[in-house]
């Protein structure tokens, strides 16, 4: 029998009126029944946060860091629990769910040490005509209520990017979560609970995002939103949010371009992971890939004999490297992408058919720019391969985007890497890298629709604070 969850408001396990069912993305499977709040509930958890704010803000740092540290500690001991939540809410397979639980709890052990680390500056005012005889300093002041509502496909990691920086910054949190994947959420409300978060400044809400999301938007007690999902969801809740403090992580068609003279035998591994990893279901997911037309047939070649040895099956198995996207209606739309490419004359070079609900890993060549797998944001297991004249014309395809968010180059050539690094305009450049590449600690964002803000744990503290200044006359 499916298990019943309730919501997490002010320390208490709440029960809805209304449930609905969660389904295994990879059996289809019935696996829990999850409350679908109504407008009261979501308000009671605002009203909850902001309780808990008075307390939050009154905490000293070394409280706050001890906190964060313990639910480190605790997600580490669970950690085996935690893959396998991932792993059946999110089809995500299990050996990269415990990549992402270890990502998790360093994330956490970020916010631990960035709590005790969030300050101001003192400035001399005397540089100014009038400045004299006075000292000045900022302090860094938590912003009070923050509405969080997170993605499927990270789903204890993502959550962490935006509850770490919050509680670190002495602010109370109300988590909406993905639909699909709320379990992980209510994993960490438990994890939370027993690390001694206040009741009140870590809310778990499930439910629509018409009904839920929709009152974090409006309602004036939350004071900052931080989003991560898809660009028009994401444009909505800039343009309704008012003065709120908003930081929003959207889409990407990452790309990376490969140079004449690097080695394609340590470059191909790489990007078949960034390409294919939780079935491209990642924001900088390798989408594109542009190669040196000298390189291109060798590249192609090897490339496709290499993701012919991915393994596909259940998530929860030791020996699956991709499994079903999150639903068969996702599956069905990035199937109708790669038909439409098709018709556009693109080649499929392998995969593109649809085996037990998973869509094989797919690679296609000779993909028109305006094909939606090339200008939109496909979130699955698709690449594609073209062959370019040079890194500059690359360059100019990368940026011939709606999206912004980051950008590989494989080169030797320093000025060319330079070059690159100047001319592409994402929020992050990767020399010799994919842009796939995250750790938990750097500034992480986008351009263009790509979002705006940066997370990364000190940067979401920054965009999650208010700075004041303090000027003292002797």
């Amino acid at each position: 029998m499916a298990m019943k969850k309730a919501c997490f408001i002010g320390g208490q396990w709440v029960e809805a009126a209304a449930y609905a069912p969660l389904y295994s993305p990879y059996s289809g499977e019935e696996i829990a029944q999850i409350p679908q709040a109504d407008p009261e509930t979501v308000k009671a958890a605002i009203a909850a946060a902001e309780e808990a704010t008075a307390v939050m803000w009154k905490m000293p740092a070394y409280q706050r860091a001890a906190i964060l540290e313990k639910i480190a500690h605790i997600m580490d001991e669970r950690l085996e629990e935690a893959a396998r939540i991932i792993a059946l809410e999110a089809g995500k397979p299990i050996k990269t769910a415990r990549g992402e639980v270890i990502r998790t709890i360093q994330t956490y052990k970020f916010a631990a040490e960035e709590a005790k680390r969030v300050h101001g500056e003192t400035l001399p005012l005397d540089a100014a005509i009038g400045g004299e005889g006075r000292l000045a300093y900022t302090v860094r002041e938590p912003l009070g209520v923050v509405g969080a509502i997170t993605p499927f496909n990270f789903p204890m990691n993502l959550v962490a990017h935006k509850v770490g920086p919050a509680l670190a910054a002495g602010n109370a949190v109300v988590l909406k979560p993905a639909s699909q994947t709320p379990l992980s959420a209510f994993f960490l409300a438990e994890v939370a609970e027993q690390a001694g978060v206040p009741a009140g400044a870590l809310n778990v809400v499930t439910g629509s995002g018409a009904t839920v999301g929709d009152l974090l938007v409006k309602d004036p007690r939350v004071k900052a939103l931080t989003f991560t999902g898809s660009p028009a969801v994401g444009i909505d809740i800039r343009n309704r949010a008012g003065l709120k403090r908003v930081t929003l992580e959207l889409g990407s068609n990452s790309a990376v371009i490969i140079d004449r003279d690097v080695n394609l035998d340590e470059v191909i591994p790489r990007c078949i992971f960034g390409a294919f990893a939780y079935s491209g279901q990642v924001c900088i997911s390798v989408q594109r890939i542009y190669v040196i037309k000298e390189r291109f047939e060798e590249f192609v070649s090897k490339f496709v004999a290499e993701t012919k040895k991915l393994r596909g099956g259940d998530s929860l198995s030791e020996d699956a490297d991709y499994s079903a996207m999150i639903s068969p209606r996702e599956t069905e739309r990035a199937v109708s992408w790669i038909e439409e490419a098709k018709l556009h004359g693109a080649r499929v070079e392998c995969g593109g058919e649809v085996v037990d609900r998973m869509l094989q890993p797919t690679v296609l060549t000779g993909v028109p720019a305006d094909a939606k797998v090339s200008c939109q944001e496909v979130f699955g297991p698709v690449v594609l391969i073209n062959a370019v004249e040079s890194v500059q014309e690359a360059i100019e395809l990368v940026n011939d985007s709606r999206y912004g968010l980051q950008a590989g180059l494989y080169t030797s050539n320093l000025g060319l890497a330079l070059q690159a690094a100047d001319e592409l305009h994402v929020g992050g450049v990767m020399i010799n890298d994919i842009p796939t590449f995250r750790v938990d600690h750097m500034p992480y964002g986008g351009v263009k629709e790509s979002g705006m803000g940066r997370e990364g744990v000190k940067y979401a503290i920054e965009e999650l604070t208010e700075m004041k200044l303090v000027v003292i006359k002797k």
